[in-house]
Formats: structure tokens, C-alpha cells, sequence
């Protein structure tokens, strides 16, 4: 199904009006049993902790309630509560930046844990953009429920110790801009693991000729949640991400 993309809060924040009010009591009570250092349920509630910068990012329309707690910038979760209707609401996440062209990365590499609900609708994905916001790259690592990506069917690759569908669309903007957007979906569901991702962004350079000698700002990894009504548990249990 068509689906719209979901970073760039920076961008929505000036065009998305503040939809949810959360109190401090429902924070407390989605925050794990451990002393978390950090939680929020502001809508764009954010912080960084250990180089890497953690968002809420409750993007979409008609979206419920949702707390993210963290113990460090690569174990943390999220309780979401949205509604089982269409669309995106929200891309909890943890991002990295690297500012690196492509041509001059020898490594960009990264290790995931995850724990996630069995229902709902939602992804585990890295989320990874150009400096310039002109490409969006997405990784899916599992997804579960009614979501799938945006754009054209271009077919499998295997790359970087995975092998993916990859989907090809456009993305118009509120503001009149546009970006492109590659998404490549993991063929089999998976919890943990590595990827090597230099070799996908050098493939869709060189063999692909669809972007060219990028900088890679953002690397972003979260939860792209449609639905988890009730409540549900997003956890990261560890993450890595080397660039050089």
C-alpha cells in the first residue's frame, strides 16, 4: 500500500499542528521497571544521550497516545497506544549522524536487538538521508500487519549480508519539495543482527545510477508504528552503528 515516509520531523514540526497532550503519569507507567534516565511523551519530545540523538517523533494524523523512555542512546523503547486505522503515525527512533560522502566512507556498519509486538502494524527500520534531505533510504529489518512500502517493485538484491525486496517512489512534500525514496524490505523477518550499509548506498549509486556521490547526515534507527491499539511494547535492546 502507499505509504508516507517518516522523518524530517524538523520540517513537519512548522507544518503539523501539536495533536497530543500527554501527562507526566502515563510516562511513568510506559517506562520500563528499571529507572529509565530519560522519558517523554511529548509529541516531538527529544534528547541525546551518548552520541545519539533520540526522538518521540509522533508525526502522523490520528495517532494515540505514546511515552519513550531511554537508559541510553542504544537501549531504549517505546509504549504506543494508536489506533488500528491506515497510515503512519509515528517513527520513534535513535539517530546517528555521520556527514560522510559516500565515496569517502570504508565502513558504515550497524548491529540490531529488537523486541516487538507479534500484532499491530508496524517496522523496524534504519531510516537514512542525505545531508540535502533528497533521498531517503529504509532498511526493514520485519515488519508485521497491513504496511508496505512506497513506490515500483524494482525486484531482489542481496546486499550487505541480507537480501531484500527493493521498491522505488517519490515523495511530494507539503512545501512543494519532493525527495526520492528506496526502500528495501528484509525477505525474511529478523530480531538481531548486522548490516553492512555502505554497500547498499554504493548500489544504488554505481549499479543503480539513482543518486549520486551523497553526503550521508542521518542514519536512523526506530519503529514505524500504523497501529498497536491497546497499547504495545517497542523495545531496543542494543544498537551499534560504526562509520568511518
Amino acid at each position: 500500500m502507499a505509504r508516507r515516509t517518516t522523518t524530517l520531523a524538523r520540517l513537519r514540526t512548522a507544518l503539523l499542528a501539536p495533536a497530543l497532550a500527554f501527562g507526566a503519569t502515563l510516562g511513568l507507567a510506559a517506562a520500563p521497571a528499571e529507572a529509565a534516565v530519560w522519558n517523554t511523551c511529548d509529541q516531538w519530545g527529544n534528547t541525546t544521550l551518548g552520541g545519539y540523538t533520540l526522538y518521540n517523533n509522533i508525526w502522523g494524523s490520528g495517532a494515540g497516545n505514546q511515552c519513550v523512555w531511554a537508559n541510553s542512546g542504544t537501549n531504549w523503547g517505546v509504549w504506543a497506544n494508536h489506533p488500528d486505522t491506515g497510515g503512519i503515525k509515528s517513527y520513534p527512533n535513535a539517530k546517528k549522524t555521520v556527514n560522510k560522502r559516500i565515496s569517502a566512507l570504508t565502513t558504515l556498519t550497524s548491529a540490531y536487538n529488537v523486541t516487538v509486538p507479534s500484532s499491530g502494524a508496524f517496522n523496524s527500520s534504519y531510516d537514512i538521508w542525505d545531508t540535502d534531505y533528497d533521498y531517503e533510504i529504509m532498511l526493514w529489518v520485519n515488519d508485521t500487519g497491513a504496511v508496505g512500502a512506497l513506490g515500483d517493485y524494482q525486484g531482489t538484491a542481496t546486499l550487505g549480508g541480507h537480501t531484500w525486496r527493493v521498491y522505488k517512489g517519490k515523495v511530494h512534500n507539503a512545501d512543494g519539495s519532493h525527495h526520492d525514496v528506496f526502500s528495501f524490505l528484509r525477505t525474511s523477518d529478523s530480531t538481531s543482527g548486522t548490516v553492512n550499509i555502505l554497500p547498499v548506498l554504493k548500489w544504488i549509486k554505481d549499479t543503480k545510477g539513482w543518486m549520486g556521490d551523497e553526503t550521508i547526515g542521518d542514519l536512523q534507527f526506530g519503529f514505524e508504528i500504523t497501529s498497536s491499539s491497546g497499547g504495545k511494547d517497542f523495545r531496543t535492546n542494543s544498537l551499534t552503528v560504526n562509520a568511518s
